[in-house]
């Protein structure tokens, strides 16, 4: 795309016509894959009244008090637990300082929920759908989150003291200073620097791969499983070095959800970062009673960069921040 004269540049589009219609076309394949699987599309509100409390994500608040949506999935599991069945939708979500060359504050999730699946047999959809929109000729290779560490950082992330994680660090980021807390926190964030700097950059160049089994640490709202050590059933989906999509074995116990939720709460105001409210709604709805099921999201704009090999995420966007 011609560079944009500065004059012109408070109101034309950031993504040419021709990758708007690509686009509209990509969206068309995703709603006919889901109708072929009778996979109900559903929309939930963007407004809240609660947030979610992840320490890695921030969220915009209203003039009311109340927070835009990062994700649909709370609002999702509520309808699962009222008897859905297996649902999706395409979600307008939003993230404070998601900013950079594949991050937009304002961006589109394509996120699904099967009942009475695993994360497994979710990936095994995941490939499916990967196949059906052209970003994958076959199912896609697996490798633990272990084995990933062990190939590309040369080191067990299960195992190796904490000297050993931040010598396996580019020099740029070796220095940063540790969080304030126990070893594990400790552990989590040099694992984190790693999968950001070192793992994630050289997984999926060649076809999209999936990542699993990732530390119990980093759950997130996943299932736990008693191996030793303790693994998160949860999946990502890397595509030249790229995070594609997040999956998990969704928890379903409303007491363990409530204490992450409040343990996450902790943790943020100990950084000294904004502490949301949690969805209590969610926590109803989990003691109500949510079905076994996995979920998954996936960046639909990202998807879409990689698909039409686009260098930005601005690329694939009617209209990214600089021109919004």
């Amino acid at each position: 795309m011609k560079p944009r004269p500065a004059e012109l540049q408070d109101w034309r589009p950031s993504a040419s016509l021709e990758t708007l219609r690509q686009r509209a076309g990509l969206l068309r394949r995703i709603r006919a894959f889901f109708e072929a699987r009778e996979v109900l599309e559903v929309e939930t509100p963007v407004l809240s009244r609660a947030a979610t409390v992840d320490p890695q994500i921030d969220s915009f608040v209203t003039q009311d008090g109340r927070w835009l949506q990062t994700s649909p999935e709370f609002a999702m599991k509520r309808l699962l637990a009222a008897g859905s069945g297996p649902i999706w939708q395409l979600a307008r979500v939003f993230r404070v300082d998601e900013r950079g060359r594949y991050h937009n504050a304002e961006f589109t999730l394509l996120e699904w929920y099967r009942p009475g699946w695993d994360h497994q047999q979710l990936i095994d959809e995941c490939d499916a759908l990967l196949q059906a929109l052209g970003a994958a000729s076959a199912a896609c290779m697996r490798l633990s989150y272990r084995e990933a560490f062990l190939q590309h950082a040369k080191v067990d992330p299960w195992q190796a003291p904490l000297t050993s994680l931040r010598g396996a660090l580019p020099a740029s980021v070796r220095e940063l200073a540790l969080p304030v807390g126990d070893e594990g926190q400790q552990r989590d964030f040099l694992l984190d620097l790693l999968m950001s700097h070192v793992v994630g950059p050289q997984l999926g160049q060649d076809a999209p791969l999936v990542l699993y089994d990732f530390p119990a640490s980093q759950a997130a709202l996943a299932r736990i499983r008693a191996d030793d050590p303790p693994v998160a059933e949860r999946f990502e989906i890397f595509w030249r070095g790229i995070e594609l999509a997040n999956g998990f074995h969704e928890l379903t116990d409303a007491g363990e959800q409530r204490r992450r939720f409040e343990a996450d709460q902790a943790r943020r105001a100990a950084d000294g970062r904004t502490v949301p409210p949690y969805d209590k709604a969610l926590i109803a709805a989990l003691a109500h009673g949510l079905p076994n099921c996995a979920g998954v999201a996936i960046g639909v704009d990202r998807l879409l960069m990689l698909l039409l090999q686009r260098s930005t995420i601005g690329e694939v966007l009617a209209f990214d921040e600089v021109c919004a």
